[in-house]
C-alpha cells in the first residue's frame, strides 16, 4: 500500500487507499439436517484520486500490476465527477475493542454442534419446517492517504440465524443473535421462540381498519430506511428530504430518541473511523423527537458547507460488495433509545391488534418521502392481550413520520437487526387492510 500511495502522490494532488479482508465461515441446517458448510474469504483494494477537483476510482481482488491499477485510477478521471473536498489527517483514535480472540475457537465443528442442538428443539416441539444458521465473521480494515492517515481495525463477531416457517407458506418468526464472543443461545430464548410460534400457529380472519401494531426488531427496518433517507445529507443535497427545513423541531413523538453510535464496542461491528478515515461519534439525530441533526460524508458535507459527521461508508440499501463501491453517507450502527416496557407488557397493551413480525415489500413506497406499503409476513394476532394466532394477506402502510408519532410505548431491549439495533415500539391506530 505504502508504494503505490507514493506513487499516486507523484501524478495527481490526493490519493487514498482503502483496503479490507472479510472473512467468514457458515454452517447451516434445514429441515433439522446438516444442509451446507461455507468459508470464504476476499480481499481487496480501493483507490481513490483527486486531480484538479476531479475524482478518480479504481479497485482490484489481485494487486498484480501497480501501473496498470493506478493507470486505471487516471483515465476514469475523464467522468469528469467533481470533488473539490480534501481527504482527512486522521490521528489519535480512541482504542476499541473490536475483535475478540477467543473467536478462533469458533469452529465449523462448533457450530454443527450448536445448531444440530437449536434444530432437535425446534423439531420436537413445533410442526415448523426450520432453517438454522451459525456464522462466524471476521475482517481487517485499514485506510491510509497522503494527508498522513493510516489507520485500521479488526472486527469480529459470531452469530445464529433461527427461522420456524409454518407450513405451506413462506412467511415465518426469525430471530438474529449476534456477539463479539463465541456463544449458544440459551434454551430460555429457544423456548420462547417456540412458544411464539405455537401461539401463532391458528391462521385467523382479521378486517382491516385502524389498529394498535407492534413493530417487532426484524420489521424495523421498513421505518429505518426512511429516517434514514430523511436525515442523510445526499437527501438533504437533492432537495427531496420532507424534513430538510426542521433541525430544531418537533418532527415525531418525544417518546423517540433516535441516534447512532459506532463507538459502542459492547456490541459488533464497533468502528473509531468510517470508510474514509473520519473520526467517529455518537450523534443524536433525532432527540425526543425534535430532530438535531443529518449526517454527512466528505462529499456531502463540502457541497452543503458542513463537515463530515464520519459517516462515509462504503454501503449501500441493498447490500454489495464494499470494495467496488465508493463512500456515501450512511447509518451502520443506528439505534433507538429503549423504553421501559417488556415484550409480554407490550403485547398485554393490546386489546386487537397485530405483531408486525416480518414484512414484505419495505423497499416499495416513496422512501424519500416517508411513505410505505408492506406485506405482513408474518402478522401475529392478538385480542385482549394474548396472542391468538397469525394473519395472512394483510397490508399495513402508513407515513414513518405520522407512524412515529403514534408511540403507544417501547420495549426496554435492543436486539440486532438487520440495518442497526433497535426495540419493539408498540404504535397505535396504524392502517391495516386485508384481501
Amino acid at each position: 500500500m505504502e508504494k503505490l500511495l507514493e506513487m499516486a502522490r507523484k501524478v495527481c494532488d490526493q490519493a487514498e487507499i482503502y483496503y479490507c479482508d472479510p472473512t467468514s465461515s457458515e454452517v447451516m441446517f434445514q429441515k433439522g439436517e446438516l444442509h451446507d458448510i461455507e468459508s470464504q474469504f476476499h480481499s481487496g483494494m480501493a483507490l481513490r484520486i483527486i486531480k484538479n477537483g476531479k475524482l478518480g476510482f479504481s479497485y482490484t481482488k489481485n494487486l498484480i500490476n501497480r501501473e496498470e491499477f493506478l493507470q486505471n485510477a487516471l483515465d476514469s478521471l475523464k467522468g469528469g465527477v467533481q470533488a473539490l473536498y480534501d481527504f482527512p489527517h486522521t490521528s489519535d483514535l480512541p482504542f476499541l475493542k473490536t475483535y475478540n480472540e477467543h473467536l478462533e475457537e469458533v469452529t465449523s465443528s462448533s457450530m454443527v454442534e450448536n445448531c444440530q442442538r437449536i434444530a432437535d428443539v425446534f423439531l420436537k416441539n413445533t410442526d415448523a419446517e426450520i432453517e438454522v444458521v451459525a456464522y462466524k465473521e471476521i475482517q481487517n480494515v485499514r485506510i491510509t492517504n497522503n494527508h498522513g492517515t493510516d489507520v485500521q481495525s479488526k472486527i469480529g463477531s459470531s452469530g445464529y440465524w433461527l427461522s420456524l416457517v409454518y407450513p405451506g407458506g413462506g412467511a415465518g418468526i426469525s430471530r438474529v443473535y449476534e456477539e463479539k464472543i463465541p456463544f449458544s443461545v440459551s434454551r430460555n430464548i429457544l423456548d420462547n421462540l417456540v412458544k411464539l410460534y405455537n401461539d401463532s400457529s391458528k391462521v385467523c380472519e382479521v378486517s382491516g381498519g385502524k389498529m394498535k401494531v407492534l413493530f417487532m426488531p426484524g420489521s424495523m427496518y421498513t421505518l429505518l430506511w426512511r429516517l434514514h433517507s430523511g436525515t442523510s445529507a445526499k437527501s438533504i443535497y437533492e432537495d427531496i428530504s420532507p424534513i430538510k427545513n426542521d433541525v430544531g423541531k418537533q418532527i415525531i413523538s418525544e417518546a423517540i430518541s433516535f441516534y447512532d453510535n459506532a463507538l459502542d464496542d459492547e456490541v459488533p461491528g464497533a468502528r473509531s473511523f468510517d470508510d474514509e478515515g473520519v473520526p467517529t461519534k455518537r450523534m443524536n439525530i433525532i432527540e425526543k423527537g425534535i430532530l438535531k441533526n443529518f449526517f454527512y460524508d466528505l462529499n456531502y458535507a463540502q457541497k452543503l458547507g458542513a463537515k463530515s459527521t464520519g459517516h462515509g461508508y462504503r454501503a449501500s440499501m441493498w447490500g454489495g460488495d464494499t470494495i467496488t463501491m465508493k463512500p456515501t453517507p450512511r447509518l451502520l450502527h443506528p439505534r433507538i433509545e429503549p423504553g421501559e416496557k417488556s415484550f409480554e407488557e407490550l403485547v398485554a397493551m393490546m386489546d386487537k391488534g397485530i405483531i408486525l413480525d416480518g414484512v414484505m415489500g419495505a423497499h416499495s413506497g416513496n422512501i424519500p418521502n416517508g411513505d410505505y406499503s408492506v406485506g405482513v409476513s408474518p402478522g401475529l394476532y392478538v385480542e385482549k392481550g394474548e396472542i391468538v394466532g397469525r394473519v395472512k394477506d394483510i397490508m399495513i402502510a402508513g407515513n414513518v413520520y405520522d407512524t412515529l408519532k403514534k408511540v403507544i410505548a417501547i420495549e426496554n431491549k435492543l436486539h440486532p437487526c438487520w440495518g442497526g439495533r433497535m426495540p419493539a415500539i408498540l404504535f397505535d391506530s396504524i392502517s391495516v387492510s386485508s384481501k
